[in-house]
């Protein structure tokens, strides 16, 4: 379940925690478990992620300035051209907001389930159990290929509490879905 205010007090699903500056930290063992005490450990997004997401800002803002230029300043005169400000000005704006979007998101693997937080002005933090994990699928579009990404998709028995964690490296995807499979499978089996 995910929480979308911070005056939110959480439920027997979900649980509001603290969240620490985003660390870097390498992946945990595969053999391994967290300790249930311990705080969690957050892993940040890989910078690749936001490299792909400034790019492809650029190109469709770069081309609808360029349309934006073009079009009126060819057909109405060339002050009309002006124009083209408005989406320049979006695209600076968007550069700046897509690094706080990515520096936002960030999980961490504890004992008994996952937590992904991310938001910047809507701060959302999601618990995942393990026993509640149904499927866990590793995706990859052709961009994210391209950038040697993969996103992290988790299906759990409520609709309501499936969590992505995007633009992660193949390898830690595919690592990640074995784990949370293997504890999932563990946690579940008692049920």
């Amino acid at each position: 379940m995910e929480t979308g205010s911070p005056h939110d007090t959480g439920t027997a699903d979900a649980q509001r925690t603290p969240t620490p500056a985003t660390a870097d930290v390498p992946a945990p063992d595969a053999g391994t478990e967290p300790d249930a005490g311990a705080e969690p450990v957050w892993r940040a997004l890989p910078p690749g992620l936001l490299t792909m997401r400034r790019l492809l800002l650029v190109v469709w803002l770069g081309l609808l300035t360029l349309a934006t230029a073009l079009v009126p300043g060819l057909l109405a005169g060339p002050a009309w051209g002006a124009f083209a400000v408005l989406p320049l000005a979006l695209l600076l704006w968007g550069w700046v907001m897509l690094e706080r979007n990515w520096r936002s998101w960030r999980y961490a693997e504890r004992a008994d389930d996952l937590l992904i937080s991310r938001g910047v002005l809507w701060h959302e933090e999601t618990v995942v159990p393990y026993g509640r994990m149904q499927l866990v699928e590793v995706t990859s579009g052709p961009v994210e290929r391209h950038f040697g990404l993969a996103s992290v998709q988790l299906h759990t028995a409520a609709a309501a509490t499936d969590a992505t964690i995007p633009g992660l490296d193949p390898g830690e995807a595919e690592r990640l879905r074995d784990r949370l499979t293997e504890l999932g499978e563990a946690r579940s089996a008692g049920l």
